[in-house]
């Protein structure tokens, strides 16, 4: 049996208009980012003389639909562009890209036609702010949008039943070389700390193991040793607002007397199962699925403006000794930062030609975290709109 290309589909309420993609994860590799390539199939006859034209967005959203900054809703576009797909501007065969573009326009007929665009090397990733339980709407998020719609022009009115959305992601994976593993260490009134990890670079699910060594020195007893992995997100477009928070944690009770030291190995493991119900921390998408986990760190290329990231996300290891003392506790903090990425894939083969392909309706609920948007009005038809198997 051939293996399967799985091809995303979906088609406006009225039929005018259907999109047709070979995937919905676009990689980030900080030099260049994956380009977004897809087949739009339209009816001539439900057109009745409209244009078709495909948007790619990313946008920018701060806080509910219903809040509102000055009496205006916060949203942003951070990048749009636009192509009018039908009637074709030119040869609709320079407008194919990929291999997958080709074969769905050979199985999909005449009234098939190419998009593709090719993003900006500035923009943000996909990430957003955990709501709490009782938040409803729109959070704070970035988000990348696919929009085919049909229109008598660009800017005319656009009807909801002649337009679909589908939400893409832009990602980024670890790089293939690591940097140094990180090592710090602080002396203060005697009480000396010094903390290191085995590398900088962890993957999701990886335990993280924080050598330790204190020496106390000091006549002053250290009551508890706290060891935590921080999650910082820095909304940085809007407000410059930052969120820490704290994703995993040991606090087994270790203490050290004066005059002693202690060296010892701490595990953590910062995974979102044991923070579902934390408000702010950083996603790679919304929590309603289980396959949903806490935000990568953020590459961002040289030269490109912080302030345009929307919502960056780094991680550190605190380590925190709570000293005694006559007129109360005080504390001594030791600083790590490291990364917490997802590993890039391996390097498939682009799909040959004489795969089969396997069409799936497209809902963002195949995204991780991401709900699907029925509320927008945008359902998948099946297959109305495509030629019979052949």
């Amino acid at each position: 049996m051939s293996p399967k290309n799985v091809v995303f589909k979906k088609i406006c309420k009225d039929k005018s208009v259907g999109v047709y993609m070979g995937r919905r994860d676009f990689v980030d590799h900080v030099d260049s980012v994956d380009p977004v390539d897809g087949v739009i199939i339209i009816d001539p006859e439900a057109l009745q003389g409209r244009k078709v034209f495909v948007t790619l967005s990313c946008t920018f959203r701060y806080g509910r639909d219903d809040m509102d900054v000055m009496g205006i809703a916060f949203r942003r576009e951070l990048y749009l562009s636009t192509r009018q797909v039908y009637p074709p501007l030119q040869d609709p065969e320079k407008g194919v890209h990929t291999k997958t573009q080709a074969k769905l326009l050979r199985k999909l007929g005449h009234n098939a036609y190419p998009f593709f665009f090719e993003f900006p090397d500035n923009l943000p990733c996909s990430v957003a702010l955990q709501p709490s339980p009782q938040d409803v709407g729109k959070q704070c998020t970035v988000e990348f949008e696919i929009k085919a719609f049909s229109a008598e022009s660009q800017d005319g009115k656009v009807h909801r039943r002649s337009s679909v959305k589908l939400l893409l992601r832009k990602v980024q994976y670890a790089p293939e070389s690591a940097g140094v593993a990180p090592s710090e260490e602080t002396t203060e009134k005697q009480l000396h700390v010094k903390a290191s990890l085995e590398k900088e670079l962890f993957y999701h699910g990886e335990p993280i193991k924080v050598n330790v060594c204190i020496t106390n020195n000091s006549s002053k007893n250290i009551k508890n040793v706290i060891v935590s992995v921080d999650q910082v997100a820095n909304v940085v477009l809007y407000s410059n607002d930052s969120y820490t928070k704290a994703v995993a944690i040991e606090e087994p009770g270790d203490s050290v007397p004066p005059g002693a030291t202690l060296q010892k190995v701490y595990t953590l493991l910062p995974l979102l199962a044991n923070n579902r119900e934390r408000r702010g921390i950083a996603l790679d998408g919304k929590l309603k699925h289980e396959d949903t986990n806490l935000a990568s760190s953020t590459i961002v290329k040289d030269g490109v403006l912080k302030e345009v990231m929307g919502i960056m996300v780094s991680y550190r290891i605190m380590v925190k000794l709570i000293v005694g003392g006559m007129m109360g506790s005080s504390e001594v903090d030791l600083e790590l930062p490291f990364k917490l990425m997802h590993p890039k894939p391996d390097a498939g083969k682009e799909s040959e030609m004489e795969e089969e392909m396997e069409f799936q309706e497209f809902k963002r609920s195949y995204l991780k975290g991401m709900i699907d948007d029925e509320e927008d009005g945008n359902t998948s038809a099946g297959d109305d709109m495509a030629p019979a198997e052949k």
